[in-house]
């Protein structure tokens, strides 16, 4: 189920979950990678095909000149055109994959028919002083064990865990993606992205972390009422809500796509 394309000499790394439905893309949030949708891809049974690719910088996939969204906007469509796919389908995105997901509709409105939002917001601010981020930048990107990259990554060190990989050659062990790329990521994510997010016109939905910081509640409700066709779907919890309440997320997009 995992495949790769090449894209100006960088591998661009997808988990294709496959069977007979129809394809859905999926874009995974930042720090994160594909897998993150195994669940959903179950969830949706046969129905649905979903095809997530590991975003540019982040699991398998090579490192970028830059993380900017029109890298990653390309890149999607790349992976489209690689699997032959022209007809509109579903896209959906979470996080970091949700503002790539907006950004990808607006930008080519012909190969979508609807769009899922995972508690992304449109107004990205990044403030002055400490951040929820900064432990990447004192953050190794390998390391001889697996437990010396763990305790390298201190309090960080639950939320890296699972995307620790050893090394091709055997000589230690690496992030599931390099501390710069990431930062130089979320600071590319900086701005007022409301026209893209009212530049498409397809049927969408919102999946809210009803206490996320990430997107607040004044934020989700104008995002739902400045947009037509966009349905809300508050969930308890924060901005990690899809994996503290997957049963609730599936549900909630299984319901949206069930109505397409």
């Amino acid at each position: 189920m995992r495949h790769e394309l090449t894209i100006d000499d960088r591998t661009l790394s997808y988990l294709d979950f496959g069977g007979p439905g129809r394809p859905l893309l999926a874009l995974h949030g930042g720090m994160s990678e594909a897998r993150a949708f195994t669940g959903l891809a179950a969830a949706l049974g046969d129905t649905w095909r979903v095809v997530a690719p590991d975003q540019r910088g982040h699991g398998d996939s090579g490192r970028a000149p830059h993380y900017r969204r029109e890298g990653y906007v390309a890149d999607a469509v790349a992976l489209l055109d690689h699997l032959g796919i022209d007809t509109p389908l579903p896209l959906l995105g979470y996080s970091l994959g949700g503002l790539n997901a907006y950004h990808l509709a607006a930008a080519h409105p012909d190969r979508f028919s609807a769009l899922v939002g995972v508690d992304a917001t449109v107004e990205i601010r990044i403030p002055d002083g400490p951040n929820w981020f900064d432990f990447l930048e004192d953050l190794p990107h390998t390391a001889p064990t697996r437990e010396e990259l763990l305790a390298a990554a201190g309090p960080a060190a639950p939320f890296v865990a699972d995307g620790l990989r050893p090394l091709p050659d055997g000589t230690g062990w690496r992030l599931a993606y390099h501390p710069q790329d990431m930062l130089d990521s979320v600071h590319a994510c900086a701005g007022d992205h409301w026209d893209t997010w009212l530049a498409s016109t397809c049927p969408a939905l919102l999946v809210h972390g009803t206490d996320s910081a990430a997107l607040t509640r004044s934020v989700a409700d104008a995002m739902v009422s400045r947009r037509p066709k966009t349905s809300y779907a508050p969930l308890d919890g924060d901005h990690f809500v899809p994996f503290t309440d997957p049963d609730g997320f599936h549900r909630a997009v299984g319901t949206f796509l069930a109505a397409l």
